[in-house]
């Protein structure tokens, strides 16, 4: 007898047939008191299994309910039937776990369609749903694909620190680490502040919002290197686009330059898609044909142009269109869109910061095509990047996928000693705090460069989702966090 999850089996198909085979899962229905539809959570398909109920004892085929775990010994026979290939003759049942048809009536586990928010709520469940199955088996699929391009390509991977004393961004937003009782008075030093030196670390620190500056170190020895870890902003943002805690890609390079740096993460991202495509078919079938229904739902204007399979191919066989950001403010200006005011946020001029709804314009609209743009003015971007000869500019990138806008953010990194030191002053960032940084700039600096890549916005765009929350197993946002 073998023992086969049910992805195995099905790819099997015919060959399977006549061997005694033993499978392990939860039912999803069970009809006529005769066909058992089982899946185990390896493949978005169920197997079938065929009861002779006239054999089989009745206290068994009554806890043979929705939600039940089994485990079925039979024989792998040719299906009667449409829709599978073959089906199992059950020989034998095992009853693993009961499940309570009253109570089911509740849960997210009845088989009938549920909505999203529903599924959130219980979030305990949504892992054995036809949708979040889907979605978990793509982002697998996409985590492990990453990790395969750089062990390719050359890269260490590194694991930065989670809890630091650095704020990568500049931007405050963090998540305080303390050992402090807080139901106690708190120590506090001369000017009334917290006295974090007589905390656990002896100074004030955070869960880490990037792990680009340790990267950063790592490649100024290893070359070439890469994290891939959670990353946490203390963001009070209850969009369909942020989370408190989610996983970022982030590679950083020794020697290369913004060029060689958007030639990277457009071959990256080419290469996991095509991965997840290849090796994920029928979840991405599935998740098609929910993405391809939900846009007829829509209003004529908010329909995306292009079905999800037809948008992934799209990105994986056009040219990224590469502008500077003054470009794109030109094109933004000028636009219909612009000038009959049908921005949220009209386009004021050099200078400002783009929203979302600019850079899906450009991609959606404009040019219908994948988009990076670079060379952002500096006074909107953070201290690291290089500042260009104008000195109004730095050698920064985004990428922009339609339906998403920014999914990866990136620069040349500022290797001049001098020029960092001037950032940081104008920009109030700590040199006491950051001297390991810029002790890199003194010992043989060199052109170096580097991304963030968020995961959650690569599994939305993979995915079709509209909501960010619904591709992470347990989404941390602003009053939630049961699970």
């Amino acid at each position: 007898m073998l023992n086969y999850t049910i992805k195995d089996l099905l790819n099997k198909g015919k060959e399977a047939v006549l061997q005694e085979v033993c499978v392990q899962g939860w039912v999803r229905s069970f009809r006529s008191n005769r066909f058992i539809a089982l899946n185990d959570g390896s493949t978005i398909r169920n197997i079938q299994l065929v009861v002779d109920f006239e054999n089989f004892d009745a206290e068994i085929l009554d806890k043979i309910n929705t939600a039940a775990s089994l485990k079925a010994i039979g024989e792998v026979i040719e299906s009667q039937g449409s829709g599978q290939e073959i089906e199992i003759q059950v020989q034998k049942i095992e009853i693993l776990g009961e499940s309570n048809p009253d109570e089911l009536q509740s849960t997210i586990l009845q088989p009938k369609a549920h909505s999203l928010e529903k599924l959130r709520e219980q979030a305990h469940h949504r892992f054995r749903t036809n949708t979040f199955g889907a979605i978990m088996r793509v982002r697998n699929s996409l985590m492990f694909a990453i990790h395969k391009y750089f062990n390719e390509n050359g890269f260490v991977y590194v694991n930065t620190p989670i809890i630091t004393g650095s704020d990568a961004e500049g931007a405050g937003e963090m998540f305080t680490v303390t050992n402090f009782d807080l139901e106690k008075d708190l120590p506090k030093n001369e000017e009334g502040n917290v006295d974090f030196s007589e905390d656990f670390f002896g100074r004030h620190t955070n869960l880490t919002v990037s792990g680009q500056l340790e990267a950063e170190v790592a490649a100024m020895g290893l070359g070439k290197v890469y994290t891939f870890g959670p990353t946490f902003r203390a963001e009070n943002s209850n969009t369909t686009r942020h989370l408190a805690e989610f996983w970022m890609i982030e590679p950083e390079m020794a020697f290369y330059n913004l060029d060689m740096n958007m030639d990277l993460a457009e071959d990256m991202l080419k290469y996991v898609i095509a991965y997840a495509i290849e090796n994920c078919p029928d979840d991405l079938k599935f998740l098609s044909d929910r993405f391809d229904k939900e846009q007829t739902q829509k209003p004529q204007n908010e329909r995306s142009e292009l079905l999800l399979m037809e948008r992934l191919e799209y990105v994986l066989h056009n040219n990224f269109v590469r502008l500077t950001y003054t470009e794109a403010i030109e094109i933004l200006q000028n636009s219909k869109h612009n000038q009959k005011k049908k921005f949220k946020y009209p386009i004021e001029g050099w200078g400002m910061d783009l929203q979302s709804e600019h850079e899906r314009y450009l991609v959606e609209k404009h040019f219908k095509s994948p988009v990076i743009l670079f060379d952002y003015p500096a006074k909107i971007k953070a201290f690291y990047m290089r500042l260009n000869d104008d000195g109004k500019t730095v050698r920064a990138m985004d990428v922009l996928f339609p339906g998403i806008g920014e999914i990866i953010g990136g620069s040349q990194r500022e290797e001049r000693l001098d020029v960092l030191d001037e950032k940081m002053d104008q920009l109030g960032v700590s040199k006491e705090n950051l001297w390991w940084y810029r002790d890199l700039r003194k010992f043989g600096t060199v052109p170096h460069s580097g991304f963030g890549l968020g995961l959650e916005r690569l599994v939305l765009f993979v995915c079709g989702m509209g909501n960010i929350r619904d591709v992470i197993p347990f989404p941390r946002t602003p009053k939630s966090a049961e699970f």
